[in-house]
């Protein structure tokens, strides 16, 4: 398995569910290297519950660092060169999560004469709302298209995932498969003896890029301070966006009620979310969402847009409030509803859970995963 993204690297929900898939599979009896760029001061060469995880040093200061591209395929190099300390352990599969791995999966897989599984968790062209402009844009693109074609089988998180994927790139339905997300329920649950109670407070958090929708957020608090007493707001995260972040924050006079606390580790973040009266994921694009899950498994009600993956996590079921893509009176009155009402808090947070537990296990994803690299080791008729 490749993955731009593993702990302690944890950019965006990539890393999380790649440590969480590797971890299930060993579980179950399969044999899982990862490889992935080195971070920090974590290991290059251990075993995590199972999994053997190899890093490779790929910051190579010679490049430019505004071409990500011309980066990212050196660093491809790097991860490559990783295979000799495996000996002779051969792959029966070759799975790589995102364009980032495009030329290290193809090279390993060719090499191990093995299928290529390739999961996407988002596209550039739904990034940036359907539109490649000329440049870097077109450069990921184009290097997405050629990895779908490459690969035997390709996995995406959701419906909506699935089916921009196959149509982006002109692939056979039958080629892509939907296998979800999956929640360490227990990692992010309350504690039982004395789970803190819930206040006022608004929690957002994830990679602060304008798709995210914060500023919708911002937004909505300005309607929200007079209806809902001693309301609060957290925005925890970092990207490239949160300059004009902060600019939307001052403009609508909502300085005293958000803090942008920046990234969060994950003690901190449980904690804000243990104490959250309302998680709002007001994401304009998001192929997924796990942040969602995240939430739920938290204990936290959830009001979330309905768009792309997140309309499916929740569609028919009563596990958050959902609000239009960029609407926020709609949020803001989705945020009132929640906060000032203890009835509809309990409601969402008890369909959460059952959510949860029938959909969402990483059992059934691995179990889901290995069903993909079966077909893809199928010998083609």
């Amino acid at each position: 398995m490749l993955s731009w993204d593993y702990p302690p690297r944890a950019v965006g929900g990539t890393a999380a569910h790649v440590s969480g898939l590797s971890r299930s599979l060993a579980r179950a009896g399969h044999d899982v290297v990862v490889l992935t760029p080195q971070t920090g001061r974590a290991a290059p060469d251990e075993i995590v519950e199972g999994v053997r995880v190899v890093r490779a040093v790929t910051d190579l200061p010679w490049l430019p660092p505004e071409d990500r591209v011309a980066a990212v395929a050196s660093a491809n190099h790097q991860i490559t060169k990783m295979r000799g300390q495996l000996g002779d352990w051969q792959p029966d599969v070759v799975h790589a999560h995102d364009w980032t791995m495009a030329w290290a999966a193809d090279s390993l897989a060719e090499l191990g004469q093995a299928p290529l599984v390739v999961t996407f968790h988002g596209t550039e062209r739904g990034r940036r709302g359907g539109e490649v402009p000329a440049g870097q844009p077109s450069a990921i693109n184009s290097v997405e298209a050629w990895l779908a074609y490459q690969a035997s089988e390709l996995i995406c998180l959701s419906d909506f995932m699935s089916q921009q994927v196959i149509d982006d790139f002109e692939l056979p339905p039958d080629r892509v498969t939907k296998v979800p997300n999956g929640i360490s329920i227990d990692q992010w649950a309350p504690p039982s003896a004395h789970p803190p109670a819930r206040e006022p407070l608004v929690v957002a958090w994830g990679r602060v890029m304008y798709e995210k929708g914060f500023q919708v957020l911002a937004g909505a608090m300005s309607r929200l301070r007079h209806r809902v007493p001693d309301i609060r707001c957290v925005i925890a995260g970092r990207g490239p966006y949160l300059a004009e972040l902060q600019l939307q924050i001052d403009v609508e006079g909502v300085g005293d009620l958000i803090t942008l606390a920046g990234f969060a580790p994950p003690s901190e973040l449980r904690s804000l979310l243990h104490r959250a009266g309302c998680v709002v994921i007001p994401s304009l694009y998001e192929p997924y969402g796990v942040v969602a899950l995240e939430a739920m498994a938290a204990g936290a009600p959830v009001v979330l847009a309905r768009t792309g993956g997140l309309a499916e996590i929740v569609g028919g079921t009563d596990a958050g409030l959902q609000f239009e893509p960029g609407n926020r009176d709609a949020l803001g009155d989705a945020v009132a509803e929640v906060l000032l009402n203890p009835t509809t808090a309990g409601q969402l947070q008890l369909g959460a859970t059952e959510l949860l537990r029938q959909r969402y296990s990483w059992g059934a994803i691995a179990r889901a995963t290995v069903g993909v690299y079966e077909r893809a080791r199928r010998p083609t008729q």
